[in-house]
């Protein structure tokens, strides 16, 4: 597997890491503990040292699930978790509103160090900007934080270019994971021109567009109540029927290139910048080793051309979220 760091920081990764929220949270039914923990222990077999939770996927199962398999090895792995929310009183996965207030922030790193069973949280992420309290105060905590040597690295999630600067201008950012993949670009903008410019790395989410380009939906595709992508209105059936487009491209390109459509959405990705580090999630064995393929899956200046011209007349319907969660975000 090969490595990359994440902008000027020091903290060196593999080049893809595992998304974990899907094993416990959002994509239905809870999987398997016992499965969970041994498809995280086949990833580190297979060179992934990169692995992502946060307090909201589960406070009692998600970190506590990583922890578990990751503690045999956590020497060897890096292992990123998010503050930002409060929690549903019942401890059911999910957040009743936003919260980065400081004593917050204290709480959730000492509960996530308990759960990640770790001495120290290798990348602490504001999972989402809380616009009643400043970011100067934020970054202020989690810098406390790292002088008590309980975070190494400090991150934020879906934020903006003034909110990246003033929290940058506090305490240096490592990396910012945002949602960004061939079908939402949004951040190429001005988000990506700016962490080039102040040396922090971006750790995208959703890489294979929550599933869809994988090849493996379309508009026929059931989705259970307890999928919230059945919440997304770009995952109504009209849109996925809209949006084949985008697979249809991937599909094409990796017939040429012998591999799969998500291979080839994330290979786009590592292509875009060296500092790029995707997190897609999955559940599978046979997913995870197709993932990890797409590091070998090399596009020339030509392929991505190709990719960016068809791409550019694709229309991409429905938007990503629902308007109360889109309001989260500083896209």
């Amino acid at each position: 597997m090969q490595k990359r760091k994440l902008g000027k920081s020091n903290l060196e990764v593999s080049a893809l890491g595992l998304g974990c929220m899907g094993m416990s949270f959002s994509y239905g039914d809870a999987k398997d503990k016992q499965e969970m923990i041994a498809l995280i222990r086949s990833a580190v077999d297979r060179g992934i040292t990169f692995f992502d939770t946060a307090e909201v996927y589960g406070p009692h199962t998600n970190e506590n699930l990583l922890g578990e398999a990751l503690q045999p090895v956590r020497d060897k792995v890096v292992i990123a978790t998010k503050f930002g929310f409060n929690l549903n009183p019942d401890g059911s996965p999910g957040w009743q509103g936003l919260n980065s207030r400081p004593e917050r922030i204290r709480q959730v790193a000492d509960a996530s160090l308990k759960r990640l069973r770790t001495d120290v949280i290798d990348l602490f992420y504001q999972h989402r900007v809380d616009p009643s309290v400043p970011i100067e105060d934020v970054a202020g905590t989690v810098k406390d934080l790292i002088q008590a040597g309980k975070v190494k690295h400090f991150g934020l999630s879906e934020a903006g270019v003034s909110t990246i600067r003033s929290a940058h201008a506090v305490l240096p950012v490592t990396a910012l994971q945002n949602e960004y993949s061939l079908w939402f670009r949004r951040p190429e903008a001005e988000v990506i021109p700016t962490l080039e410019e102040l040396g922090i790395g971006m750790v995208p989410y959703s890489p294979l567009g929550k599933g869809f380009l994988t090849g493996k939906m379309d508009d026929k595709t059931e989705l259970k109540n307890n999928d919230f992508r059945s919440t997304l209105p770009r995952f109504t059936p009209e849109a996925r029927k809209a949006n084949q487009a985008v697979v249809d491209l991937l599909t094409n390109i990796g017939k040429q290139k012998g591999a799969t459509p998500a291979q080839i959405a994330l290979a786009w990705l590592l292509a875009q910048k060296p500092w790029i580090v995707p997190i897609p999630g999955t559940t599978r064995l046979s997913r995870l080793e197709e993932n990890i393929g797409a590091v070998f899956v090399e596009l020339t200046a030509d392929d991505l051309r190709q990719i960016n011209e068809a791409a550019e007349n694709i229309k991409i319907e429905g938007d990503r979220y629902p308007e109360h969660i889109e309001k989260m975000t500083g896209l």
